[in-house]
């Protein structure tokens, strides 16, 4: 493969390979790696999980990339320790774990700064990740298409930036000055942040361009008379399981967190033959990290373009709730809100939840969002999910008949891309052309605003 010249590094330097991404945080090339992990749970600090949720997530991530979970436990922090996070007999514990249970690497359901992180090393003799790490690890096996690379990757090398002191051991080097320019020269750490400042701008100018080329995929989108249905909700809430039952597409599917990352759309016809596109998105999770959220945002952006949006739940999960309002936080910051855009909560998995559990999301649930139980895997109450997405596509649109004489043809791209055109044809007297077209309840102010005077029919 050839390096060009902003992406060249020597082979002997550590940290990141900056031809072909970030470095792996954790090395599976021989054995598998036997791992501990450590829940703090903070007492004094608000938390709307409970620790047994946050205990069992932390270990579905790990599970995701198979590491060999020698010990899970949890341990109480009173006060955040600068040096270490959590207390010193918690730590003096936990390397005794790690030197009888010959654990390699240890991971903490937390945000470690670089200093606690390398202290935790030297106290425990194990390799030290948060939760931060763990995911864009997570994320950087599960990306597939190019944008995803150019995400994780940016994320990844972002997060390294700010923990060169910490995890590379050549960065004590001086390098010698220019010949004819004196002084001591600059340090390899000066280098290397130098040079991993240099791949974080070339990164994001191929992102630029990616997104660049997904806006006009979008417009294209709005073009085609098809109205586009996001599915959303927490990882591992089966989002991919129900696309694939809903559009008969075969996106990865499995019972591990983030088992898909990128975006897919499929357009399907619906019973009383309209045609809509569905797109799948990419997991949302608890505290994920600021730099992902960043580099994922165009990718989230996709369901500002949505005319409904499914909410898919775990239903089966006891920790439902919480989840569901980190989905809607995330949701609430890209401006897609039940008041700007229809929502369906689709309640997932009842095959497998609990009778009580559901009785109580019942009674808990707002009544002005509609609910479908269903169950992607058994197909249970999809013909009514299907239902219901018809129904309210018909609600949130309103059939409207405009004459457009030719010297006003030029408006007629608004209507194409704010609205569905489901027909257009000459006026008897072939001096107009008249349009019938289905126009969203949150776009009608604008519709009456731009096209009052040519309205045939409310």
């Amino acid at each position: 493969m050839n390096k060009s010249k902003n992406d060249h590094l020597t082979d002997q330097q550590e940290g990141v390979d900056f031809a072909r991404g970030p470095k792996s945080l954790i090395d599976r090339r021989t054995a598998a790696t036997r791992a501990m992990l450590v829940t703090p749970d903070i007492t004094r600090q608000p938390n709307r999980r409970t620790i047994e949720a946050r205990k069992a997530e932390f270990e579905g991530l790990a599970d995701a990339i198979n590491l060999v979970l020698v010990q899970s436990i949890v341990v109480s922090v009173r006060e955040i320790k600068p040096a270490t996070f959590i207390g010193g007999g918690h730590v003096e514990a936990i390397a005794e774990t790690v030197k009888e249970e010959k654990i390699k690497l240890l991971l903490l359901d937390c945000q470690l700064s670089p200093i606690q992180q390398r202290n935790l090393e030297k106290q425990t003799g194990a390799k030290v990740l948060d939760r931060t790490a763990l995911i864009l690890e997570i994320f950087g096996e599960r990306a597939a298409t190019r944008e995803g690379v150019l995400q994780v990757e940016l994320a990844h090398l972002t997060y390294q930036k700010g923990r060169l002191v910490r995890s590379w051991t050549h960065l004590e080097r001086q390098r010698g000055g220019l010949g004819f320019v004196g002084g001591p020269g600059e340090t390899q750490i000066e280098s290397d942040r130098r040079q991993l400042q240099d791949r974080i701008t070339l990164l994001s100018q191929r992102l630029d361009k990616v997104k660049k080329t997904r806006t006009e995929q979008r417009k294209a989108r709005k073009v085609v008379p098809h109205p586009i249905i996001s599915l959303v909700g927490y990882t591992n809430a089966g989002k991919s399981t129900l696309f694939n039952y809903l559009t008969g597409a075969t996106a990865k599917e499995a019972d591990m967190l983030f088992a898909t990352l990128d975006t897919t759309v499929r357009r399907r016809v619906l019973p009383h033959k309209r045609e809509v596109v569905f797109s799948d998105t990419v997991g949302f999770i608890a505290d994920l990290p600021t730099d992902l959220v960043a580099a994922f945002r165009s990718t989230l952006e996709e369901v500002t373009d949505a005319h409904l949006v499914l909410h898919v739940r775990d239903i089966s999960n006891p920790d439902h709730l919480a989840q569901a309002q980190d989905v809607e936080d995330v949701l609430k910051d890209l401006g897609v809100t039940p008041e700007e855009v229809p929502f369906i909560e689709v309640w997932n998995k009842i095959d497998q939840a609990d009778e009580a559990l559901l009785e109580q999301a019942r009674a808990q649930h707002r009544s002005d969002v509609p609910v479908v139980e269903v169950s992607a895997v058994t197909g249970q109450n999809i013909d009514e999910l299907i239902s219901l997405i018809e129904d309210i596509l018909a609600k949130s649109s309103r059939l409207q008949r405009v004459i457009l004489p030719h010297e006003a043809a030029g408006k007629a791209h608004w209507l194409f891309e704010n609205g569905e055109v489901t027909n257009q044809f000459s006026s008897e007297d072939e001096l107009s052309i008249v349009y019938e077209v289905r126009i969203p309840k949150n776009k009608m102010s604008g519709f009456l605003e731009e096209f009052g005077p040519f309205i045939l029919m409310h």
